[in-house]
């Protein structure tokens, strides 16, 4: 084994645990937290068993590609994974301790894209136009949707609290998380796999798909069931914190109604284009409208302090973003001597 192929074990087992422990807020968030008196154990044999399945009905479906062609315009680097390859992730752990939900798209898929040559020209720009989009789109959602229900779902929600709720609603939280942590995979799978080797193979339509071998999805599925058991044993960290400050998102009915309308606006987007987008950006797009929806309209939260958590979230995102083009744009042009291209 060659120290590029090493690099490439620790950049997928850094990457595993960083991308899944950061991005725990966005699809596990309310989930972890309305369920803190169940079990580890019991939420990562439900998590772990969902990401099995989407890994087997990928390989089997896709034409044996599990980052479900989130990888098609970013080819495996032709020198293979390098040191500076790992740095990313590296940084995410530093990020995610310190309670910063940043871009693993950004943060781990901008190197590969900035040192792709010709292949990836361009990618970045598009990654970030879509992102950038989804904020918008998913703050709007977030904005009206809430704005509609806010005085009677969102009232009855907190008028209640106090009171266990039924059976139906956590059963109800269970099946909307198990399909948003379905669709969140089938974007962010590639932010880890990106790391394992993988063949791109251009058909006689033109179209480029990418395969990864059997053997490469077993080993990689293994060590990030693994690494999602320390995950969810820590109860999502110290970036749950993000979560757990939004108002009422103990309650399982607040997590079900987020889990749908999140996992339907990244449903829509991922069958737009194969483009890599952020999921976090959506996520907190979402948010950050429901936040300003029930603190203006039916005034659940101080409208300063929902507004001054709202801009904090936004405020990361920017400098996630910054540290990203930072980290993909100087790192191997001083490694390598040659200037990355946009």
């Amino acid at each position: 084994m060659n120290g590029i192929e090493i690099f490439g074990i620790i950049g997928f087992a850094l990457a595993s645990y960083s991308v899944i422990a950061n991005d725990a807020i966005q699809t596990l968030g309310t989930f972890i937290r309305s369920n803190e008196r169940k079990p580890w154990w019991m939420l990562w044999l439900f998590i772990a068993g969902i990401l099995v399945a989407v890994l087997a009905y990928g390989w089997a479906t896709q034409g044996s590609d599990v980052a479900f062609g989130r990888l098609e315009t970013i080819p495996f680097p032709d020198g293979g994974i390098r040191w500076y390859h790992i740095l990313p992730p590296l940084v995410l752990i530093l990020l995610t301790r310190l309670t910063i939900p940043v871009s693993t798209t950004f943060l781990v898929l901008t190197m590969f894209a900035l040192t792709g040559g010709k292949a990836t020209e361009g990618v970045l720009s598009k990654m970030l136009l879509k992102s950038a989009l989804g904020y918008v789109v998913a703050f709007a959602v977030g904005i009206v949707i809430y704005a509609v229900i806010a005085r009677t779902y969102e009232r009855w929600v907190d008028s209640t609290k106090a009171s266990a709720p039924s059976t139906f609603w956590y059963t109800m939280q269970w099946a909307t998380t198990a399909f948003l942590w379905t669709q969140w995979l089938m974007q962010d799978l590639a932010n880890i796999f990106v790391f394992l080797p993988r063949d791109t193979v251009v058909g006689a339509d033109g179209g480029v798909s990418t395969v990864i071998a059997g053997s490469t999805v077993v080993l990689g599925g293994a060590l990030t069931v693994g690494l999602l058991a320390y995950t969810l044993y820590r109860r999502g960290g110290h970036i749950q914190e993000i979560v757990n400050n939004k108002t009422n998102t103990e309650d399982p009915r607040v997590g079900a109604l987020v889990n749908v309308l999140f996992g339907v606006i990244l449903f829509i987007f991922k069958e737009m284009s194969n483009i890599p987008m952020s999921t976090t950006w959506v996520f907190l797009g979402l948010i950050a409208g429901r936040e300003l929806a029930v603190s203006y309209i039916v005034g659940l939260r101080d409208r300063a302090e929902a507004m001054a958590d709202v801009t904090k979230d936004a405020g990361r995102l920017l400098f996630g973003l910054a540290v990203s083009v930072a980290l993909a744009f100087f790192i191997p042009w001083i490694a390598t001597g040659v200037m990355p291209t946009f």
